[in-house]
């Protein structure tokens, strides 16, 4: 190959290397270096915190159910589930549920293994928003509703409901995928990946964020006081948008929330008791965490997740996706290069009209 004109043909050959280095190589530096070592949980609070979430009787949570949420419509079959879907919405966005119930939350069979899609939200401020939710609720028979007022103060205690109710509702749920109302989620790729693993339980698998820092500033709804949270660094933890933990997992997080602070926000809260358990996130490059993924159809047959997916986009890319077609492998990794590359420019284009908007706005004042 090299003997004709050799240096054009290196030359060649090193910009396309160097073109997908440059793609894809900060998905590989993640995947490799945000593997973590699994956790030794050889002290004693740890293996306390497993042996009682194995032993962990659900029938006295029951019971109290009224004190922290309002029992819903929405109902877990004692059959076994494969994947219980949460996601957290807002009371308001009954437009947006609805979307979601039209394309990738209507999936309840993957491969021969069944699929719940449950919504997740806090009350809302008034009589006649909360008579729509009841409506909405006795309808479609899949809303869990919390006693609390849903805003941003009240995302971690919203967490804290959905593991509750899974522990208490849901406990032949082999994994329970937490996700926003914003996300397009990719069911079928999500349970082959899931499928594929060989680590039945310690399951906890996400976008995984590495050394995130706490929010000091008393100014900010995200603050977190030192006295509550004294280290300088959050835990590895996943991304709040998208993650997987087996039943194993959500029973340990329940145990150990009980000494974890809820002023920290609500994906950093859970990462707090997966390492308390003695729990390692397991990441993922195809959560998109907080990233839009340009769309193409055999990129999104293979990804997991994508965020900030306006309705009318949803609808198309749902309709697409879910054709039954399959891709080759050749067709999968020239759809992973273009969605890449689409991604990137429309991240610089976001990137140039933030810059704009911002320089119009400093000379207007």
């Amino acid at each position: 190959m090299c003997r004709l004109r050799t240096h054009q043909w290196c030359f060649i050959l090193f910009n396309v290397l160097l073109f997908h280095m440059l793609l894809f190589g900060a998905d590989l530096l993640e995947e490799y270096f945000l593997r973590s070592l699994p956790l030794s949980y050889s002290d004693a609070k740890t293996l306390e915190i497993r042996e009682r979430a194995r032993k962990l009787d659900t029938a006295p949570l029951k019971a109290n159910l009224s004190r922290s949420y309002t029992v819903s419509s929405a109902t877990c079959s004692d059959q076994e589930i494969f994947l219980l879907v949460l996601v957290c919405s807002s009371p308001g966005n009954r437009t947006r549920r609805n979307a979601i119930r039209q394309t990738w939350g209507n999936v309840t069979d993957t491969v021969g293994y069944a699929v719940l899609t449950l919504f997740a939200l806090g009350r809302p401020a008034s009589a006649e928003a909360q008579q729509e939710i009841d409506e909405e609720s006795q309808k479609h028979r899949d809303i869990i509703e919390g006693s609390f007022i849903d805003c941003p103060a009240t995302q971690t205690q919203k967490m804290m409901m959905i593991v509750e109710w899974v522990v208490t509702f849901c406990p032949h749920a082999r994994y329970t995928l937490k996700t926003d109302e914003e996300m397009f989620v990719g069911i079928p790729s999500l349970a082959g990946y899931l499928l594929s693993l060989t680590q039945l339980e310690d399951v906890y698998s996400g976008r995984v964020i590495h050394q995130g820092v706490p929010d000091r500033d008393p100014q900010s709804p995200s603050f977190v006081p030192i006295h509550q949270y004294p280290e300088e660094f959050y835990p590895d933890y996943c991304d709040r948008r998208a993650f997987v933990m087996s039943q194993d997992v959500v029973r340990k997080v329940f145990v150990a929330a009980q000494e974890v602070p809820t002023s920290v926000p609500a994906d950093v809260f859970i990462g707090i008791c997966a390492k308390k358990a003695g729990i390692t996130p397991i990441h993922s490059s195809r959560f998109s965490g907080e990233k839009h993924i340009s769309y193409n159809r055999c990129c999104y047959k293979f990804i997991f997740t994508s965020s900030n997916m306006n309705e009318d986009e949803l609808f198309k890319d749902w309709k697409e996706t879910s054709d039954g077609k399959d891709c080759s492998l050749l067709e999968t990794y020239y759809s992973l290069v273009s969605c890449r590359v689409l991604t990137y420019i429309d991240k610089f284009k976001q990137f140039n009209l933030d810059r704009i908007n911002s320089e119009a706005f400093h000379f207007s004042d």
